[in-house]
């Protein structure tokens, strides 16, 4: 897993790629990008399958805030980012959310 920071000059923005890679699970179909960026919506962000079978995602989102976020595999798996930048309680569950600080 991986997440790409890329800080915009021109405005207050950051350009982040979240990558999924096709070894982490077995027989991925589709994986969402699922966070605040988006109100945990699971039809929001579907991550796109490169040629490698990798799943990205890129967004801009404003910088000095974090977000929360989690990868929704299979429309029923949940997996957090190792690359993240800190873990936080989810406030809907025992799981642990990953956070993006910009």
């Amino acid at each position: 897993m991986s997440i790409n920071k890329q800080y915009l000059k021109t405005k207050p923005l950051c350009k982040v790629t979240f990558t999924l890679p096709a070894q982490r699970l077995e027989k991925i179909e589709n994986v969402a990008l699922l966070g605040e960026f988006n109100d945990w919506d699971p039809q929001a962000l579907p991550m796109k399958k490169s040629k490698s079978g990798d799943f990205t995602a890129t967004l801009n989102l404003e910088k000095n805030k974090e977000y929360q976020f989690r990868y929704l595999v299979n429309g029923g798996t949940w997996l957090n980012d190792e690359a993240a930048d800190s873990y936080q309680p989810s406030p809907v569950s025992y799981d642990n959310n990953s956070v993006v600080r910009l």
